[in-house]
């Protein structure tokens, strides 16, 4: 029996097993890759204590860290979270069950993906999900945005102030906040592809071009001089191995409060797969080292 299980190896999952040893608890973290979608950025420039670092080193600085400290470290895939008398059970796709008193939910989100051919082969290339994060990298470059939502609108307009020009392709028409709309609709160097679908991203060492295909013309194909493209066609959290035991707000984010708990005591979440607004690397971190803090004061209170 552990006093707490920790699922997901991300930088909220890592910063709370690291807080959860300094308390002196037996803890178990689970995950089947260190960083997350964090260690997939190509460089990171706000996270304080470093001007400029990669996404996979500064996971690594992580990863180090908590291998400093007594936590046991497994790779495996979590698929259930469940309740057991007065804690609960972790249950793993290699047929795995850890008890605990405890568990925090650290899985994160995934994006969506365009399902292209060249997606793959230039993620951290010029092909990104995080527009916040990789922005800076593009300045003076040509880059498209893949979207028309709220997302795609806010990472176009982010772009604006970095790239040299910004194309935003979309299926439909733009489906965002009228405001931001028409805010983003007039930005210099800007120029909308409605209509249109992603057929390929091409390059060499990096990402090239986009070649995209009105859809009221299927057969005509355009190339866009790009060398970055932005993905933002919306993101899944990781909630489904507790979606029959946490409560999950309408784009199934785990519903946590200030300090990281679930409605269900002893149950807590941190980072991307919760109803925090803001998905930073430094947000997480904080908000996995809250989960564990609060996981301690639990257990220091409940029957063990």
């Amino acid at each position: 029996m552990y006093d707490l299980v920790i699922v997901g190896t991300g930088p909220a999952g890592m910063t709370a097993a690291v807080y959860a040893a300094r308390k002196k608890l037996h803890t178990l973290l689970l995950g089947q890759e260190y960083g997350g979608q964090a260690a997939r950025s190509l460089a990171i420039e706000n996270y304080m204590g470093y001007q400029y670092i990669t996404g996979p080193e500064l996971m690594r600085k992580f990863e180090e860290q908590v291998q400093q400290y007594p936590v046991e470290i497994r790779r495996a895939e979590v698929t259930r979270v469940t309740r057991q008398d007065h804690g609960f059970v972790t249950q793993t796709a290699e047929g795995e069950s850890f008890r605990s008193r405890a568990v925090i939910v650290a899985t994160g989100k995934r994006p969506r993906r365009l399902n292209i051919p060249g997606e793959k082969e230039f993620l951290g290339r010029g092909v990104t999900y995080c527009a916040v994060c990789d922005a800076p990298l593009f300045a003076g470059l040509p880059v498209a945005v893949v979207g028309g939502g709220n997302a795609a609108l806010e990472a176009a307009w982010d772009l604006t102030r970095h790239a040299g020009r910004v194309f935003v392709i979309s299926l439909a028409e733009w489906r965002a906040d009228p405001l931001l709309v028409d805010r983003v609709k007039n930005a210099p160097h800007l120029e909308r592809r409605v209509g249109y679908e992603t057929v390929r991203i091409e390059g060499d060492k990096t990402v090239t071009g986009l070649v995209i295909r009105p859809l009221a013309e299927p057969q005509k194909e355009e190339r866009l001089d790009v060398r970055g493209v932005f993905v933002e066609i919306g993101s899944t959290p990781n909630s489904h191995i507790v979606s029959d035991l946490a409560e999950l707000n309408a784009v199934g984010e785990i519903i946590v409060d200030c300090d990281g708990r679930t409605q269900v005591p002893g149950l807590f979440a941190a980072g991307d797969v919760t109803s925090v607004p803001d998905k930073q690397v430094i947000v997480a971190a904080g908000e996995g080292a809250k989960a564990a803090l609060s996981a301690y004061r639990y257990l220091a209170g409940s029957p063990g």
